[in-house]
């Protein structure tokens, strides 16, 4: 239990580093969290600094969230290829998973305002099976495409993710974890969801193939 809750705290505090907010402390700019839709994460980052920035903030958040869940939480046996070590390590990946998105959201570093934890959850897929990914992004493309929403992709995504492990039977732990996941990613998009009902929510312009075409005079 002690090592377990060690692995978790040390997963938090990994996400509790958000690219963007560490990026503009080292180069300098405004706070992203004042620009744009006032999130921290890499869409925002995108249209309000640039692709060169974006990447780099993609690059951070993805890679805290596959360290917590490809190296913090792995036991030593089952990263010599050796097996897991049974009993609560079972539990390890989907609670370093969970703690490390967590983290992203309300980080200690940055007054607990962070982003919304999409990339970071990427990267805790990746950490556990590229195979995982695979109905994530599918996902993500086809809802950007029909619908234009970046937002709603990103549930739709989560909510796949959380279908695909119990297709795959691949047990509680993995599966509590997608489905604790898909609740994070809905809860921190309800700003999202609220201005996609009010009409006022951005959409993908160059994705979405369903966008009305404009009138030529």
């Amino acid at each position: 239990m002690t090592e377990l809750l060690l692995k978790a705290g040390t997963s938090y505090l990994l996400g509790s580093i958000i690219g963007s907010l560490l990026l503009t402390q080292l180069t300098g700019g405004a706070d992203i969290r004042t620009l744009g839709s006032g999130n921290a994460g890499a869409t925002n980052a995108l249209r309000t600094r640039g692709r060169k920035f974006a990447f780099w903030v993609l690059l951070i958040d993805l890679g805290k969230g596959w360290i917590a869940t490809g190296r913090i939480a792995p036991a030593p046996l089952a990263l010599a290829g050796l097996g897991p070590v049974p009993g609560l390590q079972e539990w390890s990946v989907p609670v370093c998973g969970i703690a490390v998105m967590l983290g992203h959201v309300y980080p200690l570093w940055f007054s607990f305002r962070g982003g919304k934890g999409v990339a970071t959850l990427v990267g805790a897929v990746l950490g556990i099976s590229v195979w995982l990914l695979l109905p994530m992004i599918l996902t993500w493309l086809i809802a950007v495409m029909l619908f234009g929403f970046v937002g709603l992709a990103s549930i739709l995504g989560a909510i796949a993710l959380a279908v695909a492990i119990g297709a795959r039977n691949l047990g509680v732990p993995l599966l509590t974890f997608g489905i604790v996941a898909a609740l994070l990613i809905l809860f921190t998009h309800r700003s999202n969801l609220a201005r996609m009902r009010a009409g006022t929510e951005n959409r993908a312009q160059r994705l979405w193939l369903l966008r009305p075409r404009r009138r030529q005079d």
